[in-house]
C-alpha cells in the first residue's frame, strides 16, 4: 500500500485503507462500519479504529450538509475584501471567520486581500452582513458578487490526488 504524508500532524500518514474509508463517508456519511468492512474485506474493528483516528486527528468531521436554498438561504455571494493597512489582515480574517454567514474564507495574493463566500437568508440580510463586515477596523473596501445559481457545491474528489 502506498502511504501519503499529509500536513495534518507531523507523524500522520494516510494509506489506501484510510482513503477508501474517507471515500465511502464522502458518498454517504451514514455508511456503517459493517458495510465499509465488508466492501474493503477488513474487520469492523479495523474500520472503527481507523475512523476514530481520522476523527481524533481532525482529518475528517461528521456533519449534516444541507442544501442552502432548501433551508432558507437564498442569497449566496462572494465578497472580495481589501484591507488597509495590510498588517491587519490576520485580525480582520479572525473577525470575519467568526461571522456565522461565512462558509469560506481565504487569504489571497493579488487584487484583494481576503476572499469570502457567504450564505444569507435574502439580499437584505446580505446587505446587513456586508455593512457589518465593512465596519471592521482595517476593511478598506469590499466588492460583492451575488451567485444567482449554484451548479455544484461539493468537497474534492479524493481520486484526484492519486493521479
Amino acid at each position: 500500500m502506498e502511504k501519503i504524508k499529509l500536513m495534518v500532524k507531523p507523524d500522520s500518514v494516510l494509506d489506501d485503507i484510510d482513503f477508501a474509508i474517507i471515500r465511502f463517508l464522502q458518498k454517504d456519511g451514514r455508511t456503517s462500519f459493517t458495510v465499509i468492512a465488508e466492501k474493503l474485506e477488513l474487520s469492523i474493528g479495523t474500520i472503527r479504529t481507523r475512523f476514530n483516528r481520522l476523527l481524533e486527528e481532525n482529518i475528517i468531521t461528521i456533519i449534516g450538509r444541507v442544501d442552502p436554498g432548501k433551508v432558507g438561504f437564498r442569497s449566496y455571494a462572494h465578497v472580495a475584501v481589501y484591507i488597509r493597512p495590510a498588517i491587519l489582515k490576520e485580525q480582520v480574517a479572525k473577525k470575519i471567520a467568526a461571522m456565522p454567514e461565512v462558509s469560506f474564507l481565504a487569504g489571497t495574493f493579488g487584487e484583494y486581500d481576503l476572499e469570502v463566500d457567504v450564505m444569507c437568508r435574502d439580499n437584505n440580510h446580505l446587505v446587513e452582513f456586508v455593512n457589518k463586515m465593512s465596519m471592521i477596523k482595517g476593511v478598506f473596501q469590499t466588492k460583492t458578487t451575488i451567485y444567482y445559481k449554484v451548479y455544484k457545491y461539493a468537497q474534492p474528489d479524493l481520486g484526484l490526488i492519486e493521479k
